[in-house]
C-alpha cells in the first residue's frame, strides 16, 4: 500500500525550462525526445498540488557549460510556459546535476517539515536520476512520476544512437525499488485524495 499524499508530501518539478526541447543539443543531429505528453501530466501534477494545498518545489538549472542551452541569462533557460511557479513556491538554482548539491534544497524541505518527495520533469536520466538517487539516499520518501518525465536519445560511448524511450525506460527501472517507487500521473493523483492500496511501494536501501 501507498499512503496518502499529504502535507508533509511536496511535488518537485526539475528543469522544466524551455532549453531541453533544443534536442540537437543533447541528442545530436538526430536529436528526439519521448513523451511529448510529459508537459500536460507536468500541469495535471501542478493543478493538483495546488488545489490540495500541498508545496510544490522546483529547481531551475543554470549550466556551468558554455554551450548548454540550460542556463538562466538565456531565453532557453527559461521556464515553459503553463509550468511556471506561483507566489510562495519555492525554487532552487542549480548547476549541477543533482537538486541536493551546492543548493539549499534540504534545508528548505526540512523547514517545511517535508518527508516525501514527489518527483518529475527533465531529463529523465540526468538531473531527474541525480536528484531522485540523491533523495532516496538521504532517506526521503521518494516517488518518480514515469509519465511526466521525459529525455532525449542519447549517443552512447560506442557510438550507438539510443532512442530517447530506450534510455528512459532504462532510467526509471534502475531508480524503482532502489532509490524510489515509480508511479503514473494517475496514480499520484488519486493518492492526494487517499491511499492506494493496490499500490505496491517499492524503495529499497532502508
Amino acid at each position: 500500500m501507498i499512503k496518502k499524499f499529504d502535507g508533509i508530501t511536496a511535488l518537485l518539478m526539475i528543469d522544466v525550462q524551455k532549453g531541453v526541447d533544443v534536442l540537437n543539443h543533447w541528442g545530436g543531429p538526430t536529436g528526439r525526445r519521448n513523451n511529448l505528453q510529459a508537459e500536460a501530466h507536468l500541469r495535471q501534477l501542478l493543478d493538483g498540488w495546488r488545489n490540495h494545498g500541498l508545496p510544490v518545489f522546483y529547481t531551475v538549472h543554470d549550466s556551468r557549460e558554455a554551450q548548454s542551452p540550460l542556463k538562466l541569462s538565456l531565453p532557453t533557460g527559461r521556464i515553459k510556459e503553463g509550468l511556471e511557479p506561483r507566489d510562495g513556491e519555492i525554487v532552487i538554482r542549480k548547476d549541477v546535476n543533482s537538486g541536493f548539491v551546492g543548493t539549499n534544497l534540504e534545508l528548505m524541505l526540512q523547514r517545511q517539515r517535508i518527508h516525501r518527495l514527489v518527483v518529475a520533469g527533465f531529463f529523465t536520466n540526468m538531473c531527474v536520476e541525480t536528484t531522485v538517487r540523491t533523495a532516496g539516499n538521504l532517506g526521503y520518501d521518494t516517488y518518480v512520476v514515469a509519465d511526466a518525465c521525459a529525455t532525449s536519445n542519447r549517443v552512447g560511448w560506442d557510438g550507438v544512437d539510443r532512442d530517447a524511450e530506450l534510455v528512459h525506460n532504462m532510467a526509471i527501472t534502475s531508480m524503482d525499488g532502489e532509490f524510489c517507487t515509480a508511479v503514473t500521473t494517475t496514480d499520484a493523483l488519486r493518492l492526494l485524495d487517499g491511499d492506494a492500496p493496490d499500490l505496491v511501494r517499492r524503495q529499497g536501501n532502508e
